[in-house]
């Protein structure tokens, strides 16, 4: 089983860049091509090297997750599900976040409770670090930025909304195509989890 990683805590949703490398992979780009573009040609605007080369392997090791006709399936979607499928990589990426998605996001919307909290997340952690030794001799500051951008990063996908400072729960409808896909993958898991559905 996969090791839960705290590794979240240096990513950010990045969005644009993502969407990027995808088009770069759908067009016949080799990963070593990816890299140079990044490195030599400044891809993702980012002056110093050893920031983009951490970068670029954060998007690779996302990208890597989604199969084929999910990159192609990402490029035709529109905004809203691209940024859905950009959540999905990450969750699939990353055992707790994925866990995070189905036990206390969609628990919360299931529940018709309208708002999510940094005490839910922290409370979620709490149930996790009982579960675990590794997340148990996890630091407060780690769990604190891990909060930190399990919010962002539900917010960037548009499955939170800030209202009046409040992150109020706005599980999305899936595109028919993207629930479709996951169907047909036997991922049905994720798309409830993203939908806030049983």
């Amino acid at each position: 089983m996969e090791k839960y990683s705290s590794g979240l805590v240096s990513e950010s949703f990045w969005f644009v860049e993502f969407k990027q490398f995808i088009k770069l992979r759908v067009e016949g780009k080799s990963w070593d091509e990816i890299k140079e573009l990044c490195l030599k040609d400044n891809l993702l605007g980012i002056s110093k090297e050893y920031r983009a080369k951490r970068i670029f392997g954060y998007l690779k090791n996302r990208a890597q997750v989604l199969e084929e006709d999910l990159l192609d399936l990402f490029l035709i979607s529109d905004l809203a599900t691209q940024k859905i499928i950009t959540l999905i990589a990450i969750a699939k990426g990353n055992r707790l976040f994925n866990e995070f998605l189905y036990e206390e996001y969609r628990e919360k919307s299931i529940l018709g409770i309208e708002e999510l909290t940094a005490s839910d997340i922290n409370i979620f952690f709490n149930k996790k670090q009982d579960q675990s030794e590794d997340i148990a001799n996890w630091t407060d500051v780690t769990l604190k930025r891990l909060r930190s951008s399990y919010m962002n990063f539900l917010t960037d996908a548009g499955l939170l909304t800030v209202v009046d400072g409040k992150r109020i729960i706005t599980p999305p409808i899936l595109d028919i195509a993207l629930e479709n896909y996951l169907m047909d993958k036997g991922e049905m898991y994720i798309a409830r989890a993203v939908r806030g559905v049983s």
